[in-house]
């Protein structure tokens, strides 16, 4: 009998092991694919950030169109926030991230399809030279465009070459694919979260979200080097041949080969969605869970009785509730410290969405980096200052056991320290190129008030030349000229990228003693002083973004305290509604429309209209796009002040020390922040101090 007994306890062990066993493989196998699904969303976001230069000029739009594009994440995830956040938890949770991964890859994939229906990039709409090889070209004139091919064609063809050519509106499709990114990216961190919490052991959720934020930092570094390694290659590579291409990477209108960011970005958000569909709903249900369900089972029979009683109590209960919603959100808005809060994390995002967004132009057109080495040096610059800055502070903040004012102060202090750092940029602005008809007279002997119709000089003004001609040629005496015709050369010879045009009127008249008046193709270099200043700012911004990022993200602490107990999730939620609307989709707009504000020289589409921009005053570009984001900062460092005085008063005499608890969300909210795809690097003029969206949607969900 007793082993019979024995017998029958082993064989129910061997059984609850078995099980157990399957149910933690179960887990694991959610963890593994929840994390290359944070690796995926990364990859996405980091991407796009990093193409939306090329994507601008590879469809002729403005800045401020482009950073509507950029915004299009932001509309997608607020149109589907809501029902993942109240539907999410009681529907299949890992079908649905799942579901969400395979619209992410759909949604880049879209974005990259434009490519193959636009025809090949035109880099110049209005002519191409084409000199024989190996040829030199004498003429007696200075009628450069009797070498030139125009593209003399019927009205009829030039507008059906509309559709397909840069300046359609084709780039539509890029919008749309972005806003199914943001579709897509919205069920993997609040459901992903939340799955983690209900079925991980006791205590072990904080670190299964760090460690997968942490391998989440995966996605930028692959983002970083693809981004770098795919603008060094040609927009139609494996289209055209190469040898025939004579503009290079440092050319204001080159275009890299964008597109293949987001074809690879896609087919991993896709095959990173094939795991989550043979995953199970509940693979570990929670004790509370159990009891629920046996409660239910017992009362099954006097539930199925009072149905309809049920129904007409549900009816009152929604009334009730949609009359506690406006209550609880009119409660929240006359609250001041988290009003206050609400407007100054407003401020803060929006100058490091807007500041992030154009970055990479902003070194290109500031310092005459190509975006293959804006890319690489962002990227490397910031991953490891971010990282290091972020863990500092929390073990500050854990090591002094800091109160809530204290972490407040602390950030404030950090925010300070960034800024003041911050206001180093203004000092390294370049001066704006010597550039012949736009900040110089043709003759390039004195400047221009105005770019606006520079009048023609002697040395040019019998060469017939057309003035919207963007064909960019160097002189030898440093200054860029807007076409080969518009310097008064007489010659040329070579072929494509090393073509040299000889007997430039307009740079014989400088005053050179050589009589060498030649030009290259190509703007020219920035000197040496703006070089010299180029390296001061990379050693600022990695200062400064150690020094953001030490500041950690506070706000979810914050938060927490500053509203009643009850109103936490909509707290949050609210929060994340006004960041992502005011802040992801609005900052790159704006942003885009000053910068556009600062442009001197447009193209022309083929379509006649107008195209990108080709070339910056770089003095008005750097006091806009610094003094946009440093005037936001230095509102929000005054509102932060103000919030701190305020919470200081109305917690005076309490206990505000941090709690473990506390600080365990504060420390996933940083861990969240540094693998935040979209709003990941703070650049110049960016404050990491910000509120991760992802962590708030996480807490409306729960």
């Amino acid at each position: 009998m007793g082993q019979h007994q024995h017998l029958n306890k082993t064989a129910e062990s061997a059984s609850s092991e078995k099980k157990k066993t399957r149910r933690c493989n179960g887990f694991k196998m959610f963890l593994a694919a929840l994390s290359f699904s944070y690796i995926a969303r990364a990859l996405g976001g980091i991407i796009m950030k990093m193409s939306i230069t090329q994507i601008e000029r590879r469809f002729d739009i403005s800045s401020s169109l482009a950073g509507l594009i950029d915004g299009s994440f932001e509309i997608g995830n607020l149109l589907v926030i809501v029902f993942v956040s109240y539907f999410g938890s009681k529907l299949h949770r890992p079908k649905l991230i799942g579901i969400g991964c395979l619209i992410m890859g759909t949604g880049s994939i879209l974005t990259a399809l434009p490519h193959f229906f636009m025809g090949y990039y035109r880099y110049s709409k209005e002519t191409h030279i084409n000199p024989s090889e190996n040829s030199t070209s004498s003429l007696s004139t200075c009628l450069i465009n009797q070498t030139l091919s125009f593209n003399r064609t019927s009205p009829e063809i030039v507008e059906k070459d509309c559709v397909k050519e840069s300046g359609s509106h084709m780039w539509m499709y890029v919008f749309m694919g972005n806003m199914l990114r943001g579709i897509g990216e919205t069920p993997i961190g609040p459901l992903g979260i939340s799955y983690i919490d209900d079925f991980a052991k006791e205590g072990h959720s904080s670190l299964y979200v760090g460690s997968l934020n942490a391998i989440g930092m995966i996605g930028p570094v692959i983002g970083f080097i693809l981004g770098s390694l795919f603008a060094k290659m040609y927009v139609d590579i494996g289209y055209v041949d190469l040898s025939t291409i004579r503009i290079t990477p440092k050319d204001s209108r080159w275009v890299g080969a964008w597109w293949l960011g987001f074809l690879v970005s896609g087919l991993f958000s896709i095959t990173s969605s094939i795991p989550f569909f043979f995953l199970p709903q509940n693979p570990n249900k929670p004790q509370k869970e159990r009891r629920v369900s046996l409660s239910l089972h017992v009362l099954k029979t006097n539930d199925e009785r009072s149905q309809t009683a049920n129904l007409t109590d549900r009816g009152k209960k929604v009334t009730k509730n949609v009359t506690g919603f406006f209550q609880s959100l009119k409660s929240l808005l006359t609250n001041p410290l988290y009003v206050m809060f609400v407007l100054l994390t407003l401020l803060q995002i929006s100058s490091f969405i807007g500041s992030f967004t154009y970055i990479f132009k902003y070194m290109e057109q500031q310092y005459g980096q190509s975006a293959s080495q804006a890319n690489f040096l962002l990227g490397v610059i910031t991953i490891p200052t971010i990282a290091t800055g972020m863990f500092l502070g929390g073990y500050i903040i854990k090591k002094f056991k800091l109160s809530l004012v204290g972490i407040a102060k602390f950030s404030l202090l950090t925010s300070i320290i960034s800024f003041l750092f911050q206001l180093i940029y203004f000092p390294l602005i370049c001066e704006s190129k010597s550039v012949a008809g736009l900040t110089l007279t043709y003759d390039g002997n004195n400047s221009v008030a105005s770019h606006i119709d520079v009048p023609l000089s002697y040395c040019n003004s019998e060469c017939n030349c057309d003035e919207s001609q963007w064909e960019p040629v160097c002189g030898n005496n440093g200054i860029t000229y807007l076409s080969p015709c518009l310097a008064g050369c007489k010659s040329l010879s070579g072929i494509k990228k090393s073509t040299v045009f000889y007997n430039c009127s307009c740079v014989e008249v400088t005053g050179l003693q050589n009589r060498n008046y030649s030009a290259h193709l190509g703007e020219c270099p920035r000197d040496d002083a703006c070089t010299r200043k180029f390296y001061i700012y990379v050693a600022i911004q990695v200062i400064n973004s150690l020094f953001s990022a030490t500041g950690g993200t506070v706000c979810i602490l914050l938060i927490v305290k500053i509203v009643q107990p009850e109103l936490k999730a909509l707290a949050m939620g609210f929060h994340s509604v006004v960041i992502r609307t005011l802040g992801g989709i609005l900052a790159p707009i704006y942003f885009g429309a000053l910068i556009d504000k600062t442009c001197m020289k447009w193209s022309t589409t083929s379509c006649g209209a107008r195209g990108a921009c080709r070339i910056y005053n770089s003095v008005f570009f750097g006091r806009v796009y610094l003094g946009l984001s440093t005037a936001l900062r230095f509102s929000a460092l005054v509102l932060y002040i103000v919030f701190i005085f305020v919470m200081k008063k109305k917690f005076q005499g309490k206990d505000t020390k941090a709690s473990d608890n506390e600080r365990k969300v504060m420390d996933e909210a940083n861990l969240e922040f540094l693998n935040n795809g979209e709003h990941f690097v703070p650049s110049a003029g960016a404050d990491s101090k910000t509120c991760n969206l992802d962590m708030q949607d996480n807490a409306a969900a729960n």
